[in-house]
């Protein structure tokens, strides 16, 4: 410390002294007389809007001698001078845009005294500009009427201009020039209205007439300090820079601090306002990307929905209020329901201490408390009795109720009431929910709307007897997801045998469905093609496994998070995963078409594909063990079962009878696990589909469906090398198909030649072996390495005769 307070005198004896090259007393001096001629201007150019009228015989005399004859007197507040520069400025040239000179003068003065208070050389370009314009514009718009706010030359110039190009195009032209003027002058271009408000730090927001990187900076130095010591240059401790008392500057540098470069003086993540936490952990890929420099703009979060970021959400005036029709349950309804309850067990000695009723949209829930001594069984034999005492179309007992302490009986309405979606989508519980995949699926027997997580069930099986609303609840799951999900977030892929259920969802194929290469349809209808899609979906949650494996997270919601954060770097093959979901609208289809090939990639991915975010909702009308195994229902734990016609297939759905008791249109039974919900299904026309696909087609969405990977083998191949010793007998034909089309894809072999999917993924391998197609790269299309016919056949020739 001593010694270094023995060399800092040294160092101020070395000073470099650098003129201004004014001396301040003058620029004192003209900043004074520019402040006094500004004021002196305006006091002028004022006045002269009111005494005009009254001075104009002065402007008709010989300026000469009037301004010396004492005789001869004006109104303006300046004086004759006074006049004289108001008449100019104002009546001859520029009009009230002329104090903008004012100002112009004023902020001349200003900087001579020091301040600055706007770039001067950016400030003046700009200032003239608005005065010619100005003074143009508002003589076109007010005429003479109008004289003083135009002056003569905007007189002049708008009638010339109108002569040339008319009322109309003087007016276009006006406004054209004046809003080029303001995107030069706000400096407006494309990514900074993109980037508005939104991903643009407050630093870089300049406005008005902002600093430019293009403008003289005034250089700030502070004032005289205790010892001399000035303002640091970059914060360097190396040097300091100062003014003395005659307006020198001096630069002092310390010869104890190592002078450091502009990189070395770079500032740190922590003078940019960046936590530790963001800088060090976790932050390997991005400083490799940066060449080991971590830059702050790069740790904003990244935001998958702003390749759409105009998407609007459908509303909910797309959908109708169908409820407005319901009627209520009367009170003779309960009170007789109540009495033939009790009469009907009475009849059977089983008295009943206590009964009470909740009514719900389709059935009402009678909960009784029978007396000591009774058992439950003997209740629960009386299900048919109790049906036809009440002429009821069926009833389910419930007993006891889980949690409760009591035995439930659910006696249908005599009028059923409808659940509209509308409602159900209009609930709070809908619209505060956060689940990853919210679905809203209708209302409890207490009238509470009913909503689960999709994500978390992972799978949803769904069956019943046909025309009990099978199809209005897959378009209920449907619908929740499209009114809370953005397109980047979730995907569908859609399965309808029958052709005609789901077509309404290939509207939106460019925002919200996935599809595999090379596929025209979204919505898939042949059952080859169902196979080939489930093989691709193995490949995607294997594509999306080894991803999770490298980001060393264990489900899709921490890699997303992950990736939002920018911790992992996309040159490593890292992106944003959406939610997968595959609906199936009739799987008894494909089960008795393609068996054991559509049941084992189905397996398969519902006994792995949770973690990544693949989930399935399958529905069937054959409830039967052979359509509905115990391997499916052994990965489907959630399930969905309308009305059926028997007890089987009640406990081939629920393991539980009840489904036969339910009075169909929409009533259905819900099992998360071990217990039941009884809903009521939320009602979705047609129309209302319609409505909302149209509303989110007619939108800006992605230049295509979303692609699935294509897989790279035919399921039930034994993996190893392909064998060219024996070719198919399509070989030849697949290859010159490729290469006419110059798109090498299984999908494409297996529509053009009507073969199987295994024989048409054994023919891609063996075009790939033979080198005239490259290897699959997830969903992008395979690389064909012959780009005419002639190759092609000069080498098929050179092959068949080496086979030979």
């Amino acid at each position: 410390m001593q010694k270094a307070a023995k060399k800092k005198p040294a160092a101020r004896k070395k000073r470099k002294k650098i003129s201004l090259g004014l001396d301040n007393r003058i620029r004192v001096v003209l900043g004074l007389i520019c402040l006094f001629i500004a004021l002196f201007a305006g006091i002028s150019l004022v006045s002269y809007f009111f005494t005009w009228q009254a001075d104009q015989s002065f402007f008709d005399l010989d300026q000469g001698n009037s301004l010396t004859n004492s005789a001869i007197k004006v109104d303006n507040w300046a004086g004759k001078a006074g006049a004289l520069i108001g008449n100019l400025l104002i009546y001859k040239w520029f009009g009230i845009s002329s104090l903008i000179f004012v100002f112009l003068v004023g902020l001349i003065g200003i900087n001579l005294l020091g301040a600055r208070l706007l770039p001067p050389g950016r400030t003046i370009k700009y200032s003239l500009i608005l005065v010619i314009w100005l003074s143009v514009g508002l003589a076109f718009t007010f005429g003479d009427s109008a004289f003083l706010l135009g002056g003569g030359h905007g007189k002049y110039i708008s009638e010339w201009l109108t002569a040339l190009l008319g009322s109309l195009g003087t007016a276009v032209f006006l406004i054209v020039t004046g809003l080029v003027f303001l995107v030069f002058l706000f400096r407006i271009t494309a990514e900074r209205i993109n980037l508005q408000g939104k991903n643009k730090r407050p630093e870089e927001q300049d406005e008005g007439l902002g600093l430019n990187p293009d403008d003289d900076i005034p250089f700030k130095v502070s004032e005289p300090g205790p010892e001399g010591s000035g303002t640091n240059l970059q914060n360097d401790e190396s040097m300091s820079v100062s003014v003395d008392e005659n307006d020198q500057i001096e630069v002092d540098f310390n010869p104890d601090v190592p002078f450091r470069t502009p990189e070395e003086a770079r500032p740190t993540p922590e003078r940019e306002g960046v936590s530790p936490e963001m800088t060090v952990e976790n932050t390997t890929d991005i400083q490799e990307e940066t060449g080991g420099k971590l830059r702050p703009e790069m740790l904003e979060d990244y935001d998958p929905t702003l390749d759409l970021e105009n998407y609007k959400f459908p509303g909910l005036d797309l959908l109708q209020d169908h409820s407005k029709s319901n009627t209520k349950v009367s009170e003779e309804e309960l009170i007789g329901n109540k009495n033939k309850i009790v009469e009907t067990l009475g009849n059977y000695k089983i008295t009943i201490e206590k009964i009470k009723a909740t009514i719900g949209p389709t059935i009402t829930l009678y909960e009784i408390i029978p007396a000591p001594g009774i058992r439950i069984s003997k209740i629960k034999n009386l299900e048919d009795d109790i049906a036809l005492s009440l002429s009821a179309l069926g009833i389910r007992i419930i007993a006891p109720i889980p949690g409760r302490g009591t035995i439930g009986i659910e006696v249908p309405n005599r009028k059923p009431e409808i659940v509209s979606m509308f409602s159900i989508l209009n609930s709070k519980k809908f619209q505060e929910s956060t689940a990853e995949l919210p679905v809203a699926l209708g209302k409890t027997i207490s009238n509470e709307t009913y909503m689960l997580d999709l994500a978390k069930m992972p799978h949803l099986l769904v069956a019943g007897a046909t025309g009990q609303g099978k199809s209005v609840g897959l378009n209920a799951i449907i619908t929740s997801l499209l009114y809370k999900k953005h397109p980047s977030q979730v995907k569908f892929v859609m399965v309808d045998p029958k052709k005609v259920e789901l077509t309404l969802y290939s509207r939106i194929d460019k925002h919200y469905l996935a599809q595999m290469p090379d596929y025209d349809d979204p919505i898939i209808t042949d059952t080859n093609q169902v196979i080939y899609m489930l093989n691709s979906l193995s490949a995607e949650m294997d594509i999306r496994y080894n991803l999770l494996k490298k980001a060393e997270v264990r489900n899709i919601r921490e890699y997303n998070k992950k990736f939002i954060k920018r911790r992992l770097n996309p040159e490593k093959g890292h992106k944003y995963m959406p939610y997968i979901v595959l609906i199936i609208d009739e799987f008894a289809d494909l089960i008795m078409t393609a068996g054991k090939e559509i049941e084992i990639p189905l397996t398969r991915i519902a006994q792995l594909a949770r973690a990544v975010g693949i989930h399935m909702v399958i529905a069937t009308q054959r409830p039967s063990t052979n359509i509905i195994t115990g391997t499916i229902k052994a990965n489907f734990p959630a399930r969905i079962a309308f009305r059926v016609s028997s007890m089987i297939d009640s406990r081939t759905i629920l393991d539980s009878p009840g489904a036969n008791h339910l009075v169909g249109r929409g009533d259905m039974l819900i099992s998360e696990g071990a217990d039941l919900e009884r809903l009521q299904c939320a009602f979705i026309d047609t129309p209302e589909v319609e409505s909302i696909t149209n509303h989110i087609s007619l939108q800006q969405g992605y230049p295509g469906p979303w692609l699935l990977p294509e897989p790279k083998s035919g399921e039930g191949e034994e993996s190893g090398p392909v064998s060219l010793d024996k070719l198919d007998e399509l070989f030849e034909e697949a290859a010159r198909l490729v290469v006419s089309t110059q798109q090498g894809s299984t999908s494409s072999i297996q529509r053009k030649f009507s073969i199987g999917y295994n024989r048409a993924g054994r023919i891609m391998d063996q075009l790939e072996a033979s080198g005239i197609v490259g290897p699959a790269d997830g969903s992008k299309p395979r690389q064909v390495h012959f780009m005419d016919m002639y190759s092609l056949e000069k080498f098929l020739n050179q092959q068949s005769r080496a086979n030979d």
